[in-house]
């Protein structure tokens, strides 16, 4: 059927009558007047309606009847609620609030059902319609927007939404992860509240490579809280609260051979484990900050591991071995020199080419147990002499002034 006149060209439009006023006091039907002839109950273009009860439905009348873009303004002057149907009353076109105007059209007619689009006119004669604006952070009350902020708590991983924005999320489990979409599709600006109100670690992790605060993820201990903010292209946190019943953090990094710069993220660690099977020497340098680190070389391999600021004094850790250091922003420090209130300390076994207790300058001389009951000396990495039950026994060549007493030679 075609709802174009032979005579003029243009679009029929039964709806010729251009104001209404409506008052419900039950479900009415509307109708279409064809050319002017009057009907019981017209559609007009403009309709205030009032009613006293949500119950009473406007029925709009058959969209097949119309052409698509055929529309009505219809204001709420009621108290309550108004709800808008379609010719079958089986479809919500749209519930007006009481005050509130919304525009609508026919987009299909192909039943007198039909399709209607929505336009929010807003509030009494010019303002806007808050429910209708509210976005992924905002909540409409009244004819206002205001800034939302709802909290969720979960207690198994989970991955972060576009529409977790402005959302504040609780984890309660033991240890988990949070996950963040890629940072490309939460988009510049996107941000979110995140608290361990739980019983172990909380990660929070980039996805597809993106970095939070420099780092592929961060660790919550519980109590903490922060604010994670996307820039488009990675992460970053605002007001990350930490815990003081847990203030340590540990960076765990694999390391192989050559210099590893960390970043302020890696460095705010306390605890760092060096991880690696070494094929050289390496070289962490650490940012030139006040700090106390606790340094555990969990590599393997006959190198070294050495702790530097970039300039002044440095640390050189053997594998297997821990260190407590002092930065000065300039110098590391050994932070044991006296062990207070302790009057024996406990070393490792050692090697020959690692000895348990050696210098800084040269970590191949000192002292080592290379098995029971013995105490051994090694210098530049060779055996020279071995203490045990039996006696002293030197490796070598020596020279003895003032003599020898007793013995056998």
């Amino acid at each position: 059927m075609s709802y174009t006149s032979p005579f003029t060209g243009n679009v029929i439009q039964p709806t010729d009558v251009s104001y209404r006023s409506i008052t419900l006091t039950a479900t009415s039907q509307l109708e279409w007047p064809i050319n002017g002839t009057a009907t019981d109950n017209p559609a007009a273009r403009i309709m205030e309606v009032s009613t006293s009860s949500s119950s009473y439905y406007l029925l709009m009348p058959p969209a097949n009847q119309a052409s698509v873009g055929q529309d009505a303004l219809i204001r709420n002057t009621g108290a309550v609620s108004l709800t808008v149907k379609d010719y079958t009353g089986a479809n919500t076109i749209v519930t007006i609030a009481a005050g509130q105007a919304q525009y609508i059209y026919i987009t299909t007619n192909a039943t007198t059902a039909g399709t209607w689009g929505i336009i929010a006119y807003g509030i009494g004669s010019s303002g806007a319609d808050a429910a209708t604006l509210a976005g992924y952070g905002l909540l409409a009350i009244g004819q206002t927007l205001n800034q939302s902020q709802p909290i969720t708590t979960f207690s198994s991983n989970y991955t972060a939404l576009t529409t977790d924005r402005s959302s504040t999320y609780v984890w309660t489990g033991g240890a988990g992860t949070l996950t963040l979409t890629l940072a490309s599709t939460l988009a510049d600006n996107w941000f979110m509240f995140v608290r361990n109100s739980g019983t172990g670690a909380l990660t929070v992790a980039g996805s597809g490579g993106n970095l939070i605060n420099g780092s592929a993820s961060i660790v919550l201990q519980p109590t903490d809280s922060c604010i994670v903010v996307c820039s488009g292209t990675q992460f970053y946190t605002v007001g990350l609260g930490k815990s003081t019943q847990f203030a340590f953090t540990q960076l765990s990094k694999a390391v192989v051979t050559g210099s590893y710069t960390l970043t302020a993220s890696e460095a705010s660690n306390v605890i760092q484990k060096y991880t690696g099977a070494l094929t050289g020497n390496v070289t962490i340098v650490i940012p030139s900050t006040v700090q106390v680190y606790y340094i555990v070389n969990a590599t393997t391999g006959a190198y070294t591991v050495t702790i530097t600021t970039g300039s002044g004094g440095t640390a050189v850790l053997t594998t297997g071995t821990q260190a407590t250091l002092v930065c000065d922003s300039v110098n590391l420090y050994n932070a044991n020199t006296i062990l207070a209130g302790s009057s024996t300390i406990s070393l490792q076994n050692g090697s020959v080419g690692s000895p348990s207790l050696n210098f800084a300058s040269e970590t191949t001389t000192g002292i080592y147990r290379a098995a029971s009951g013995e105490f051994n000396t090694a210098i530049l990495g060779v055996l020279r002499s071995t203490v045990s039950a039996s006696g002293l026994a030197i490796v070598g060549t020596g020279t003895f002034s003032g003599g020898v007493l007793g013995g056998t030679f």
